[in-house]
């Protein structure tokens, strides 16, 4: 009876530590980067050492606004790609982040693109207007577009954010919300590799 209590409260522990871990709030652990050129931290961030890095797939859309987004023709540009849907509530908590962030980095040649996924025309035009998002995003209403990534680095949370240096080259993805000042360390990180 002792052990099977003992078994019980051990994996109700083991449980609990993996809810625990999964509860992250997206902060960025500096990790030594000289020793590991690839790693996953426990908030889910994934970053690639430029000479490890593969060039993201084709990718391509209508977006939420009438017009169009291309991937390929930002090259040269750091992009940075925001999975989201208008449901999502922990993509409602960093939205002023990643608005912060885009506005402050576009003048060194930082490109946020979102790509709203299963969601209505309704809910995302009135997300955008509710947290005054500028940049364009890509409609993606059944998850299709996304799988163009399933076999480089996916986006596999909603929210999800990728990083595409400016070679085109997927360079690092947070899955799940991320606050600004870890968004900003990690985008201004790739963007000034080649500056």
């Amino acid at each position: 009876m002792m052990r099977r209590f003992r078994a019980c409260a051990g994996g109700i522990a083991i449980a609990a530590a993996v809810l625990l871990a999964g509860c992250g709030d997206g902060q960025v652990q500096r990790v030594d980067t000289a020793n590991q050129t690839r790693y996953i931290s426990g908030s889910g961030i994934t970053t690639i050492a430029p000479e490890d890095r593969t060039a993201a797939p084709a990718f391509s859309g209508p977006t939420l606004d009438g017009g169009s987004f291309d991937l390929a023709a930002h090259k040269g540009n750091v992009v940075v790609l925001n999975v989201w849907g208008s449901w999502c509530p922990p993509c409602r908590k960093e939205a002023p982040a990643l608005r912060s962030v885009s506005e402050a980095l576009a003048p060194d040649g930082v490109q946020f693109v979102g790509i709203n996924t299963r969601d209505t025309a309704q809910g995302a035009q009135g997300y955008v207007a509710e947290f005054g998002i500028t940049y364009p995003s890509v409609v993606d209403t059944d998850g299709q577009r996304l799988l163009a990534f399933r076999e480089t680095l996916p986006p596999t949370a909603i929210p999800s954010t990728l990083v595409v240096d400016r070679e085109g080259r997927l360079a690092a993805r947070i899955l799940g919300p991320i606050t600004e000042v870890s968004l900003r360390d990690i985008v201004t990180q790739v963007a000034n590799e080649s500056a």
